[in-house]
């Protein structure tokens, strides 16, 4: 009997393997880095533990301070959640060995689904169909370019031992096979501390459909149902759902007998995922399969009615399965929803900062490590919460979710929130007309919706005036003429004029017809103000961070940044040639020389923030005139990283 589990993790997952632990009369043990000593993962558990600085490697990827950890709070167990060490033969056997248990399947189902080139040796074998690709030990270029021409082109690279996307390329020219192969070594290296890579054919708008496989040590497997994770952006899933849409009963068969024959190729035990990728034809290719929780799992467990997280302590606790396959039934429908910290508007670019307010919607499940005045830090994924909404239908999940990102307050830094609820609305989705370029196709253009900004503007400015007024120690500033607008000027949105009015304000947005303002409330504890105008009663949320405000209403989110009336003219992150981080970071590679000369976009640097990497290139012909930074130095956003002096036409 396990009574003491240690979370090797953070976050969203460390907390919901928590709440499961505590229905189950569980007491846990939390590890931390320094980043994280207060996060909400670290005051909820029942003990923590720091075990180091705040990188990864310094903290959550180091396997003997995490099993020392274990002993000292005396734990039985661990957990590893999924990330980190989640799929780790090396820590899975190393946890056995110090004499406790691990929460997840053996090292050695690990080690072999965790090498996408010897898992598909053992799913063929099994009879799980395969993409056509390479999966040979030989991994010069030489031969990596020469069987590419054997595959033909577009066609994947991928990490071997990798997953999520990391160290992943689509090719879709023989030029741009050296520099992708190059990228996904340093990325696959770093992520999962292996370069081996793998060539596949690229199956081109595929459909990602996943099983969800439960086995026990008594050799019983079974599936629970498919989940569709067609949509992505970068490799990694933004939205997943079950069960699939437009899904046969006769394809779920073939699949999840798939699934299952290859999670009993390895003697796998505890949950586990099997990935697939399916064509308009309806065949189906075995992906790879993770041996570890799932991001997606709720979804699954909102249907099928099981707690994944409670089965995975009690198969590793030795508890047979008391679930037949031909007893597996579903319920409803469930879509999930992942709410990063990104900028979906450029490039899904990952954001840091403080996170100013953070209130969950009502009605549906949220998995989250949140907590107001959490900061946002280059260390770790940009993952902050999951929402998952379970309907009757499909319809009806789709649009509880929806609502549900509206009526959510995560203010105080950029977010895909908005694009969430825009990608859940779109008739193709709404049609079930999901693939895996699903984003690229409907969303490359996608901006952040205003917000209904003038009412937004019109809140700001008079929330500005009253404090103002407040802290004048009157109704109003002095001045000669009391009628005289009082003007406010905002970062790229166009100018207020507010006019006090013995009942209200009369707001002027630009070249618009005036608004006339008949009340205004705002309660700075609860972040709720209340706006009449012309009649209309609006909700809206405000937030004052630092010299800069958000607005929040139903149709999205305004960031406001308050500009003297003579600003001084900002410098463009280009002028003169320049460079600049989009954000705080680490150089992995400097690409150019002092003196060198480059192109319009060409790539001069490589930087990696959040997991992520990005290449800074030029924005015009030039030379290199200074270098600022080396690799392996780190760098604050908005930091000059070179400086380019541009060629005359």
């Amino acid at each position: 009997m396990i009574r003491t589990i240690l979370i090797a993790n953070r976050g969203e997952i460390a907390c919901r393997i928590m709440r499961t632990c505590r229905e189950m009369g569980i007491r846990t043990v939390a590890v931390y880095s320094t980043a994280d000593s207060a996060a909400r993962h670290v005051l909820e558990a029942d003990e923590a533990v720091w075990i180091g600085e705040s990188p990864p490697t310094d903290s959550y990827l180091h396997m003997e301070r995490i099993i020392t950890a274990a002993h000292q709070s005396r734990a039985e167990a661990i957990h590893p959640g999924f990330g980190f060490l989640a799929e780790n033969a090396a820590f899975a056997q190393a946890v056995a060995d110090a004499g406790l248990i691990f929460i997840g399947p053996s090292a050695e189902a690990i080690a072999a689904m965790g090498n996408k080139r010897a898992a598909k040796e053992l799913v063929v074998q099994a009879g799980v169909p395969v993409v056509p690709g390479y999966h040979g030990r030989e991994q010069t270029n030489a031969t990596l370019l020469a069987e590419a021409e054997k595959i033909g082109l577009p066609l994947m690279v991928k990490a071997a031992a990798g997953g999520g996307g990391k160290g992943m390329r689509l090719v879709h020219e023989v030029a741009d096979l050296p520099d992708a192969l190059a990228s996904a070594r340093r990325e696959a290296l770093q992520a999962f501390g292996a370069d081996e890579l793998t060539l596949e054919r690229a199956v081109i708008q595929p459909r990602h459909v996943e099983f969800q496989v439960l086995g026990d040590k008594h050799g019983r497997v079974i599936h629970l149902g498919e989940r569709d994770c067609s949509l992505q952006r970068r490799h990694q899933k933004v939205v997943e759902e079950a069960p699939a849409p437009h899904f046969s009963p006769e394809l779920r068969q073939k699949m999840g007998d798939a699934a299952v024959a290859a999670a009993k190729s390895v003697g796998y035990f505890s949950a586990g995922t099997v990935e697939f990728l399916l064509d308009g034809e309806g065949n189906f290719y075995f992906l790879e399969m993770n041996t570890r929780i799932q991001v997606e799992h709720p979804v699954t467990e909102l249907i099928t009615g099981l707690d994944l997280v409670a089965w995975q302590i009690r198969i590793a606790e030795g508890e047979p399965l008391t679930l037949r396959q031909e007893e597996v039934t579903f319920d409803g429908h469930a879509i999930e929803v992942r709410l990063y910290a990104e900028n979906p508007a450029q490039g899904y670019l990952p954001v840091t900062g403080q996170i100013a307010l953070w209130r969950a919607p009502e009605g549906i499940r949220v998995d989250s490590g949140l907590k107001q005045q959490d900061e946002v830090t280059i260390f770790y994924d940009p993952l902050l919460a999951k929402l998952i909404a379970h309907g009757r239908g499909r319809t009806s999940a789709i649009r509880q979710l929806a609502y549900a990102l509206e009526q959510t307050r995560l203010l105080g830094l950029t977010t895909n929130q908005y694009f969430l609820r825009d990608v859940l609305v779109h008739e193709a989705f709404v049609a079930g007309e999901v693939h895996t370029g699903f984003l690229d196709v409907h969303f490359s253009e996608w901006q952040q919706p205003l917000g209904q900004v003038e009412g937004v503007l019109t809140a700001v400015s008079i929330a500005q005036y009253e404090q103002a007024s407040r802290a004048a120690g009157q109704n109003g500033y002095w001045r000669n003429s009391p009628n005289r607008p009082q003007l406010y000027r905002y970062t790229d949105q166009p100018d207020v004029e507010l006019t006090p009015e013995r009942n209200g304000y009369t707001i002027q947005i630009g070249d618009a017809e005036p608004i006339s303002v008949s009340h205004f409330s705002w309660n700075q504890d609860s972040f709720e103000a209340v706006l009449v105008s012309d009649g209309r009663r609006q909700k809206l949320t405000l937030v004052q961070q630092g010299k800069a405000w958000w607005g929040q209403n139903h149709a999205g989110i305004v960031h406001l940044v308050p500009q003297t009336l003579l600003p001084e003219p900002a410098t463009p992150a280009d002028a003169g040639g320049s460079l600049r981080a989009p954000m705080p970071g680490v150089v992995l590679e400097v690409l150019v020389e002092a003196g060198q000369t480059v192109t319009q976009g060409q790539a001069l640097l490589k930087l990696e923030a959040m997991k992520m990497e990005h290449t800074i290139r030029s924005g015009a012909d030039g030379v290199v005139a200074e270098i600022y930074f080396a690799a392996g130095e780190q760098v604050t956003a908005e930091a000059q990283l070179l400086r380019i002096e541009t060629i005359s036409p």
